[in-house]
């Protein structure tokens, strides 16, 4: 049995996953949707050191992090898209932002997304909605980009926990 069909199982048993407590109610799941599992994540987001109109600025270019489970075993990888891919099964998943909230000016926003498109049969093949929440760190850095950097890149640690979604 994979790792990732535990909760499934625990759901069967009628062990019930603990919801969120949500920073904001626009980062709330749609009823009629239920939590899948949850694991949490540590990695960066990567930046880039463009010249803009007003001068020079970081840019986001993508995340990179690693979704682990109570034991501290990978599961998923999050990487660019965003996208969330299986370690065990390959199963996919991209999504694209429907909501946002800065819970704190030292933080990444907290996000609620939802599924675009699906790649393989597996644990991510029925998610339809992720919550990107408790996040720390990850923000652009706020000096350093100048003419003399464009092109640098910065990958700037943060952590967060992801809650995944699928119909009832």
């Amino acid at each position: 049995m994979f790792k990732a069909q535990i909760p499934a199982l625990l759901r069967t048993l009628g062990v019930l996953l603990a919801l969120p407590t949500l920073p904001s109610p626009t980062l709330a799941v749609p009823d009629g949707n239920q939590l899948a599992f949850h694991f949490a994540a540590s990695g960066v987001q990567i930046y880039t050191c463009k010249s803009a109109a007003t001068g020079f600025t970081w840019t986001f270019d993508a995340p990179e992090a690693a979704l682990t489970d109570r034991s501290h075993h990978v599961v998923v990888k999050h990487y660019a898209g965003p996208t969330w891919e299986s370690v065990d099964d390959r199963s996919a998943v991209v999504a694209s932002k429907l909501a946002a909230f800065s819970a704190s000016p030292k933080a990444i926003p907290e996000l609620l997304l939802q599924a675009s498109t699906h790649v393989g049969k597996g644990l991510l093949s029925d998610v339809i909605y992720i919550q990107w929440l408790e996040t720390t760190g990850g923000l652009a850095p706020s000096n350093g980009c100048d003419a003399s950097h464009v092109g640098d890149t910065a990958r700037v640690d943060y952590t967060a926990s992801y809650f995944f979604y699928k119909a009832k």
